[in-house]
């Protein structure tokens, strides 16, 4: 006898939601790939065929059947001879339509088989759409659409929980979701000895949850054995979501390979050479789990006279095992959102971006991400890839035969900023806004807007008679919020006009997406202008926090060449609507908002990824502050919070879309689904904080805390 030694490849796959071309087009050359590199077994993303993106175009049959239509092209060609297919699509079935996996083979279609637990929590909604495969240890036949039957030969395969039984291996699978269940089914399927079980996911990038998915599959294959392949989309599909690949290979605990997290390549495939025999020695070595395999339920198996393994005289080495890569988290905010930024660019058919730069944190964090965007571009170009190159020169409006330069010459062709200040502008702001305009490489402008802010009060002066004034010159509230917000407004209108005709006055054609700039504390809070530089085509950072984003800043300065971020970072977030006055502090974010963005991100935690109501939200705070805050301290702020968050949650419903990072973000399109006119007084709930601040209050104070 010898090893049954096997080559098997997973990948990350740029795949976007109903472009059924280009995702065959990728799907094919991850085949290529992985035969190039000796597979016989390859495992793709969830859904590759249509994107796992499609949403309620999944209600669509015409989804259904243009990714037969796929299928089809797949087994005409050579794709599928000796080697064994593992796709991901659509499929209804007696009615019900499933989230599948199919199995092929020399172009046949060996099995398919049904998702068991869908995802339904966040940002998923796969219950919409799909129903669940629930008879467990049931396997059906399936009746294949006439066409298929045309080119495979054979008019039906079954459907159900199953493995694939190959002459000198086993193969299960499961989707995605069900790696995270409690009772997963990787784990029958190796209580069944199966050895190499697959999952063909399609997860988002969450900031810091990398190591979390990694973990549950080196869990699962060190109490289980086995060897476990996860493939992933990498990119934007079409939404909100950055799919952020890291295809790996597990086996018996140990990782062997992994792909990239971020990467504007559209194709990566991922492989390794293993000893299935070490599988089978490393679960006999387990008593329990002899014993419990010894009584489980058996599994359908669907046979197949394919040899996995290579030949008995092979000289192939198993592949080493390795340690697992993670970014830090300032490298997730800078490659995460710049992916997203580059697919949505090429995607969208627009030629660049325009910024508006403030010289503040968060503008400056989306222009450093741009930067970086443009890095990778002409490092992927660099490096050969010709997809990569092909989009940089449409959407730079390169002449035939002009090289690309370095990524500030990019920059300059596809990124404007504009510096739009004002009377009550800084020198300081404008200063940093212009000198990290030129070490990213941006064109930048610098224009005042009094005039046009002037205009428009002097207009409101004729149609009403009166003449607002800021507080500083003693206007009321209503008028300093009134004058404060014309001008975030109007940045905004001339934003996108910039962003219309900059190209034309240039000489080029074309026209150029409005990049945001406000961080997820800013929506949490309602700390910003509806309709101002806030709303624009897509952001970048709307789903981070301001204390990772001042992070970022410190890290940028030295990892991305922008030493300008340096000098951002250490200012003090500012809005600058205010006049200046030499007898008054100026205007920063903090005061205004009534909070510390450090406070905010523990209100956003507790309030979504704790589930907080106003009561709640006090009685863990509580605890949390008992060494800085009194209980009664602690009751006005929950409320301070809980108030403002009541007033503003109207702006969640004109929020940009923004690139989803962050687990308390408050998107109201899919992520935060709750009402946006709320009693802002919270009466009953407050009344009960109250209550319990005042039962609290005869107790000490530890010493130095606030009273």
């Amino acid at each position: 006898m010898h090893h049954r030694i096997a080559t098997l490849a997973t990948c990350n796959l740029n795949q976007w939601a109903l472009d059924f071309e280009g995702n065959l087009k990728r799907i094919l050359r991850s085949i290529e790939v992985a035969k190039e590199l000796g597979a016989r077994y390859r495992v793709g993303p969830e859904l590759e065929i249509p994107g796992y993106g499609c949403e309620d175009h999944f209600l669509e049959q015409d989804t259904i059947e243009h990714s037969w239509e796929c299928i089809v092209e797949l087994l005409k060609g050579n794709a599928t001879v000796d080697m064994v297919c593992d796709v991901g699509m659509p499929v209804m079935h007696r009615g019900a339509r499933y989230n599948c996996r199919l199995f092929l083979l020399n172009r046949r279609i060996l099995a398919i088989r049904p998702k068991q637990h869908l995802a339904d929590d966040g940002n998923y909604r796969e219950g919409r759409w799909f129903s669940t495969w629930k008879h467990v240890g049931v396997m059906e036949q399936y009746d294949l659409p006439l066409p298929v039957r045309q080119v495979c030969g054979h008019d039906s395969c079954p459907i159900g929980d199953l493995v694939l039984s190959l002459r000198d291996a086993t193969i299960a699978c499961e989707t995605c979701e069900e790696l995270f269940t409690p009772l997963a089914p990787h784990i029958a399927s190796a209580l069944n000895g199966v050895d190499i079980i697959s999952n063909g996911s399609g997860s988002h990038h969450q900031l810091r949850k990398l190591d979390q998915r990694l973990d549950l599959m080196r869990g699962a294959t060190a109490k289980c054995g086995g060897v476990y392949l996860y493939a992933n989309q990498r990119g934007c599909d079409g939404g909100r979501l950055y799919y952020d690949g890291s295809a790996v290979v597990y086996m018996n605990g140990h990782l062997l390979a992994q792909g990239r997290q971020f990467a504007v390549e559209e194709v990566e495939v991922v492989a390794a050479t293993v000893d299935l025999d070490e599988v089978s020695s490393y679960r006999g070595a387990i008593t329990s789990l002899r014993e419990q395999a010894s009584d489980a339920p058996s599994i359908p198996r669907v046979s197949a006279d394919f040899g996995l393994c290579l030949a008995a005289d092979t000289t192939a080495l198993p592949t080493a095992p390795r340690e697992a890569f993670y970014h830090v988290p300032e490298e997730e905010i800078a490659s995460g959102p710049a992916a997203w930024l580059w697919d949505y660019l090429r995607r969208s058919g627009a030629n660049g971006y325009l910024l508006p730069l403030s010289g503040g944190a968060d503008s400056a964090s989306t222009a450093a991400i741009v930067g970086k965007m443009a890095q990778m571009v002409i490092q992927a170009a660099i490096d050969g890839d010709a997809t990569v190159a092909a989009d940089a020169r449409r959407v730079g409006g390169y002449r035939e035969g002009q090289e690309l330069g370095t990524p500030g010459e990019f920059v300059n062709r596809m990124f404007t900023t504009v510096y739009m200040g004002t009377c009550n502008s800084s020198r300081e702001t404008q200063d940093r806004a212009a000198r990290l305009a030129g070490q990213v490489g941006a064109d930048h402008l610098d224009v005042r807007i009094d005039t046009v802010v002037a205009a428009l009060a002097a207009l409101f002066a004729t149609i009403t008679g009166k003449k607002p004034a800021f507080r500083a010159d003693g206007g009321t509230a209503a008028e300093n919020l009134a004058l404060q917000n014309i001008q975030a407004r109007l940045r905004m209108v001339l934003a996108f006009f910039l962003a219309q005709l900059r190209l034309w006055t240039r000489g080029r054609q074309g026209f150029l997406l409005v990049l945001g700039s406000a961080n997820v504390d800013e929506g949490l809070r309602g700390y910003l202008t509806k309709y101002d530089c806030s709303s624009a085509d897509i952001n970048p950072i709307g789903g981070i926090s301001k204390g990772d984003l001042r992070r970022f800043l410190r890290w940028g300065a030295h990892n991305l060449g922008y030493s300008a971020l340096a000098d951002v970072e250490k200012a003090a977030p500012t809005a600058e609507l205010e006049p200046l006055r030499p007898d008054a502090p100026p205007q920063t974010d903090e005061v205004d908002m009534g909070m510390t963005y450090e406070e905010l991100g523990m209100y956003g935690r507790l309030r979504k990824v704790a589930r907080c109501g106003p009561v709640l939200m006090f009685r863990r705070l509580l605890v949390m502050w008992r060494d800085t805050h009194t209980p009664a301290v602690i009751a006005e702020k929950v409320q301070t919070f809980f108030r403002y968050y009541a007033m503003n949650r109207h702006k969640a419903t004109t929020l940009t879309p923004a690139y989803h990072a962050e687990s308390y973000s408050p998107d109201d399109n899919r992520f935060d689904h709750r009402q946006f006119l709320y009693n802002v007084r919270w009466p009953w709930q407050f009344r009960r904080i109250n209550e319990l601040a005042e039962q609290l209050v005869d107790r000490p104070p530890p010493a130095g805390k606030e009273q």
